[in-house]
């Protein structure tokens, strides 16, 4: 699997290696990513997740569910669908 965020869009991008010598070769940043299984209790569902460390502290800090329709406000697709009952 790709090394992309599903919820932020993070992905990794390219930069520069720098020696002492101010040699300069190509590297790559990767994001942080954490694959976690979260309950929804709103639609009584799991969710596994392959998403940013700051996707998972902005989930700590506005619940699960008020992300996911935060991200569905914004037109952001992010694979989870909200089956409110």
């Amino acid at each position: 699997m790709a090394r992309i965020c599903q919820l932020t869009g993070k992905r990794p991008i390219a930069g520069n290696s720098v020696s002492h010598s101010k040699a300069h070769t190509k590297r790559r940043f990767l994001p942080n990513l954490v694959t976690k299984k979260m309950y929804i209790p709103e639609t009584d569902q799991w969710v596994k997740l392959k998403m940013s460390a700051q996707a998972l502290r902005n989930i700590n800090k506005l619940g699960i569910f008020a992300y996911l329709k935060k991200l569905e406000r914004k037109g952001v697709h992010t694979g989870v669908k909200l089956n409110i009952k």
